[in-house]
């Protein structure tokens, strides 16, 4: 499961990073790739400009699955780069409050904050 853009960010770059990460991986892992039911509700600062507690409240109630996600037991969620994890908490957190019992995540990158 790709981590996705606001829609707008998507629209203006032309497509989603790590969307097209999460679709090669599920290829070669030969695992279905849900790109639909998780969605970014609203627009957020780049995280790159912002400080820890920053980037800890942008992302607050940034994140919502749609109500016809089937929850599933696993979920591999897919993203460009790994700075200090609070988009990967953020995602996870609304992933467990819709049923999903384990989250793991996959980067290409990661950044200085770490």
């Amino acid at each position: 499961m790709p981590v996705p853009l606001h829609p707008s960010r998507k629209r203006k770059r032309g497509y989603n990073q790590a969307q097209i990460l999460a679709e090669e991986i599920g290829k070669i892992l030969e695992i279905p790739v849900d790109s639909k039911s998780l969605i970014r509700t609203r627009k957020t600062s780049p995280q790159k400009k912002l400080g820890h507690q920053e980037r800890k409240k942008n992302l607050k109630h940034a994140f919502a699955v749609k109500h016809t996600f089937q929850a599933v037991k696993r979920v591999l969620l897919v993203d460009d780069i790994y700075t200090t994890g609070n988009t990967i908490d953020a995602v996870s957190n609304v992933l467990k409050q819709k049923g999903v019992e384990n989250v793991y995540f996959l980067t290409i990158s990661i950044g200085q904050g770490y």
